[in-house]
């Protein structure tokens, strides 16, 4: 008889996969799909100089901002970081190097990555500051610039559920960039919200097939509080006070 593969390790044990000097791809969109179990095990274990790979840098004290924000950053590719000013004030400073990639062109970068693919070809940029240092192509008489793919020595996911073999499903929009990230790690962790035997999910609900995720940890959950959560906190401590 074939037993199942049990990829469930417990947060402890992933802390092994963690090192200093490391690329590390995280999942999330402003915050919302970063494994925020994993996130915080990295600062506890005093990682640092990471080499980030990340949509965004989320909030200062959101997602992978928190890594911004404590320092344990040296290098970051991403979309944008206008939502963290601990991340712009690191840039300005020349503490945190910083490559911008357009969002439609990041997320095919980790896509190719993940697919064992060496790069893509794409025209946005071409004509601007973009374009410095990169290698241009013709295809069918039109010029393009070759966008190298992306992987990373660790990647960490969020998802909603999974099975023991690293099934996932996710939870509506907080899928965001989880299924790209996820196959490009050398090894791929998964925070998931529960843990479900072989043969619970239905194939048609799982998005990342378990192949591409190394381990699973199951969340201790989320941690931090969205800008509106906090606003409502302070309108109604600011109530009970004029009481």
């Amino acid at each position: 008889m074939v037993q199942s593969v049990n990829k469930q390790i417990s947060l402890e044990s992933a802390s092994n996969y963690f090192f200093n000097g490391m690329s590390l791809m995280v999942g999330g969109f402003g915050g919302v799909g970063a494994p925020p179990s994993l996130v915080n095990l990295i600062l506890e274990k005093g990682i640092q100089d990471i080499f980030l790979i990340s949509n965004d840098t989320g909030f200062p004290w959101i997602g992978p901002g928190k890594l911004i924000t404590e320092k344990r950053v040296k290098k970051l590719i991403a979309s944008h970081i206008g939502s963290n000013p601990e991340a712009g004030k690191q840039m300005q400073e020349g503490s945190l190097e910083v490559e911008f990639v357009p969002q439609g062109t990041l997320a095919e970068k980790i896509r190719a990555g993940g697919m064992g693919l060496g790069g893509i070809l794409v025209d946005v940029g071409l004509g601007t500051v973009v374009e410095a240092k990169k290698e241009k192509i013709f295809v069918d008489k039109k010029e393009y610039m070759i966008e190298t793919a992306l992987t990373a020595d660790v990647s960490i996911v969020y998802a909603k559920k999974a099975d023991l073999y690293g099934n996932l499903i996710y939870d509506k929009s907080a899928r965001n960039t989880n299924p790209l990230v996820a196959t490009a790690g050398q090894i791929t962790i998964a925070e998931v919200e529960e843990i479900v035997p072989v043969g619970s999910l239905d194939p048609e609900e799982i998005i990342t097939p378990g192949v591409f995720v190394d381990y699973i940890i199951q969340s201790k959950g989320v941690d931090w509080k969205w800008v509106w959560e906090l606003k409502q906190d302070k309108e109604s401590q600011e109530g009970q006070h004029s009481k």
